[in-house]
């Protein structure tokens, strides 16, 4: 059985002997895995550990001021300065539409950038928070996790001037949150979802624009803030441009098999088929699929509302039939004027992050969150919720 303390005792020693009299640079994005990995750092090596956080334009709203604020003050104490690079991510992200083009150009950017600050920091170790489950989904090829280096036979000290220390790599998520915890994190990072490293850029599907970025922020508020009290594993707002593949002979064959299986008119059923994709997996291995919308009215005009975990159910029979499918949404609420963009809504429930099921969310909170979104949020159209499970879908869109 997992013993946090041991771990913490073992690792500290470890750090130590490894890290000696250099000093070290470790970059935190707010979520548990890497505020642990800085705190455990911190403890063993004390003020030669540099702590920063790279604002790079895909943190949620004031989130960097925040987490700089709860790792600062007492009873962390571990300084924590904000890097601000959000042009030069921006820049660097822009035009490109492919979701492991968009990883890649975020891991390559966000090390040079680490390269640049250690080197003006006088730190030749990075210490960074690489968990196992990481390294499974980017060596098996599922997804290019930004913080997988070495695994991948990357040699951080040729490339980006700096040897790299991972102290939590063999843990998994949960084992994660026993030694944050034991660290005495507050429950507000060690029990806080994940968030990639990456941040937003992996919710904007397709390619990042300013003001798609500003409508998700504002999305990801109203969902995480609705959805909170559920304490879903993970929980989080998509973006979507509002275009279609012409795929009509797909989107008629779908809106036969929701007919028949939810007995409703086909007349009454709506299916787009979005030009980008979002990243699948099947058998261990990545597959980028089409996301498919579907969009039930009832005869009133009103949106078809049953069972989520009867949509699941129709979700799988879509897929099954519809191999090149990758995800499937179930609109909330849509407006018969057609705007630039859809958001998406995910909720899911998992032990190990490796398999997770959609969270048997109210309809009534669905309402709420589509209603305020499409209030606030003057440039979508269409509310849906991501009915897909991992498998056949990953828990982030890219």
């Amino acid at each position: 059985m997992f013993d946090p303390k041991k771990f913490v005792e073992t690792e500290i020693e470890e750090t130590k002997k490894k890290i000696g009299n250099e000093k070290a640079l470790v970059a935190v994005s707010g979520g548990v895995d890497s505020s642990t990995c800085a705190v455990l750092t911190h403890r063993a090596i004390g003020e030669t550990l540099v702590c920063v956080i790279l604002d790079d334009a895909f943190m949620r709203e004031g989130e960097p001021e925040h987490v700089a604020e709860i790792l600062s003050k007492p009873p962390l104490n571990v300084p924590t300065k904000i890097v601000n690079v959000r042009e030069r991510f921006l820049q660097a992200m822009k035009g490109l539409r492919d979701a492991e083009e968009k990883r890649k150009m975020f891991r390559e950017t966000f090390y040079q950038v680490l390269g640049e600050t250690a080197k003006k920091e006088g730190c030749n170790v990075l210490v960074q928070g690489t968990i196992r489950a990481d390294i499974i989904e980017t060596v098996g090829g599922v997804k290019t996790q930004h913080n997988v280096l070495e695994q991948m036979g990357i040699n951080p000290m040729e490339r980006y001037g700096f040897k790299v220390m991972e102290p939590l790599v063999t843990l998994l998520k949960e084992q994660v949150r026993m030694v944050a915890r034991y660290l005495g994190l507050p429950s507000e990072l060690s029990e806080r979802q994940p968030f990639p490293g990456p941040g937003l850029s992996v919710r904007v599907v397709g390619e990042i624009r300013p003001d798609k970025l500003e409508t998700l922020r504002k999305a990801t508020a109203i969902v995480e803030r609705e959805l909170a009290q559920y304490k879903p594993s993970q929980y989080f707002a998509v973006i979507i441009d509002n275009e279609e593949a012409l795929e009509t002979s797909k989107s008629a064959r779908i809106q036969e098999t929701v007919a028949r299986f939810l007995n409703v008119p086909s007349r009454n059923v709506h299916v787009k088929i979005f030009r980008d994709k979002a990243t699948g997996v099947e058998g261990g291995q990545r597959r980028y699929g089409e996301v498919a919308g579907v969009k039930v009215d009832t005869m009133n005009g009103k949106v078809h509302q049953t069972a989520i975990q009867h949509i699941v159910a129709l979700q799988a029979k879509i897929i099954t039939e519809n191999p090149t499918v990758a995800r499937v949404f179930y609109a909330a609420k849509g407006l018969a004027e057609k705007k630039p963009y859809v958001i998406g809504i995910r909720s899911v429930q998992t032990k190990d992050f490796l398999k997770a099921q959609v969270s048997d969310v109210s309809w009534a909170t669905l309402n709420r969150i589509a209603e305020e979104t499409i209030n606030k949020c003057t440039n979508v159209s269409t509310i849906y919720y991501d009915v897909t499970p991992k498998p056949p879908a990953t828990i982030e869109m890219e």
